[in-house]
């Protein structure tokens, strides 16, 4: 059966309904919950709003209000938001066709491509779960698609709302800016010749939609808007499931016994910003934004402080970008090998995370500790070869 853009988009929603019913299913007859812990998160949040209250009466909501306001329909019909996130998958896949369409990739080639996200059971499983990264996926998506579409006010709107939503979209900024080079220059002379209407007219529009946003959350819910959604972030010490080699220093640094507290954790941010934001913007984003912005998420989530497996969809949604003519493909050891490593360090991981969490073993040292340089260490090969290859 030939597969057509009705085909993938109907399969990859009933792949998604299936994965709903059956979390409904195991919720109900089984003592592990397969509804994420988040998903109670947005939902009482939710609540709290409609009954007039704010987002942030909720314990560990850490997010924009406007998602509160987005799932209000969670009040009278609880698995709204599932629904709403799995949605957002395929409006990111329907959206990834366009661009496949305006890069001059042939309908065939970007179907299949486009079934690494539409029919990945890991990205289905994580939206019904009740994770918002399929919205996240959705609006980063979306803005790459305006950019293509040369709708660059779109882009900047889309653009600031993405980092009002989520803040790491912020790292593309410089990549689009850099990468929109062809439009009329406004000075001649000197480091002025790299100013143009385009990167005017992007930067003013992020910032207009970034400001208007966060300003007219702040208005309404003040400091505890700032502290949670944003500034919250900075001091972080989230070691549950964290994939990330700072897992061991977050877990030390959380406990109420130790006086003198590690900085390290805390200053995690500078390699990480340098690295996504202004290395790989700056070297790639002109010979392909699309494939820049695969590698500038997956070097954010590699060097994040908390990297956890939701985290992957961030650059899961812009992998079909990266695939055309890559040598992943290429060389089909190399994408193979890659696979194999980065399913492997990370069921590794998981064996040992298991085992502390559910069976109250001590696997910190050297079990999480091993497993974890193992995964860092898989991802920055992976991400040598992706940079290689662009």
């Amino acid at each position: 059966m030939k597969l057509t853009t009705p085909r993938l988009l109907v399969s990859a929603a009933l792949m998604r309904v299936a994965f709903f019913y059956y979390g409904v299913y195991q919720d109900t007859h089984n003592e592990i919950r397969f509804t994420d812990i988040d998903y109670f998160v947005f939902t009482d949040a939710s609540k709290f709003t409609a009954q007039g209250g704010t987002p942030y009466d909720r314990a560990t909501y850490r997010y924009t209000p406007i998602l509160a306001w987005l799932l209000l329909p969670t009040t009278q019909y609880y698995w709204f938001g599932k629904l709403l996130f799995a949605l957002g998958d395929i409006v990111a896949g329907w959206l990834m066709l366009r661009i496949f369409q305006l890069r001059g990739l042939s309908n065939d080639r970007a179907l299949k491509f486009a079934s690494v996200w539409l029919l990945n059971p890991m990205v289905a499983t994580i939206s019904t779960r009740g994770s918002s990264e399929g919205l996240l996926g959705a609006m980063v998506i979306a803005l790459l698609w305006a950019v293509y579409e040369k709708q660059i006010i779109l882009s900047g709107l889309l653009t600031g709302y993405a980092v009002h939503f989520k803040i790491y979209p912020i790292v593309y900024v410089p990549s689009i800016l850099w990468a929109l080079d062809s439009g009329p220059k406004l000075m001649g002379t000197g480091i002025l010749k790299w100013v143009n209407k385009d990167r005017v007219k992007f930067a003013l529009a992020s910032v207009i939609s970034f400001v208007s946003l966060t300003g007219a959350m702040y208005y309404i819910y003040g400091e505890p808007f700032l502290q949670h959604t944003y500034l919250h972030h900075l001091s972080r010490s989230d070691h549950r499931h964290n994939f990330s080699p700072y897992n061991i220093l977050l877990y030390m640094s959380s406990s109420p016994n130790i006086v003198h507290k590690s900085p390290y954790p805390s200053l995690a941010f500078i390699p990480q910003l340098f690295i996504s934001g202004v290395f790989l913007p700056f070297m790639l984003a002109k010979k392909d934004l699309a494939k820049t912005m695969f590698v500038q998420t997956f070097a954010f989530v590699t060097f994040n402080k908390v990297c956890t497996s939701q985290y992957f969809m961030w650059y899961i949604v812009l992998l079909p970008f990266y695939l055309p003519g890559s040598a992943m493909l290429r060389k089909k050891w190399l994408g193979v090998w890659s696979l194999i490593l980065w399913t492997l360090s990370q069921v590794l991981w998981l064996q040992q995370g298991f085992e502390l969490e559910y069976l109250g073993k001590s696997t910190f040292f050297p079990g999480i500790f091993a497993a974890t340089l193992i995964f860092f260490s898989v991802n920055i090969w992976i991400l040598g070869v992706t940079i290689e290859d662009i």
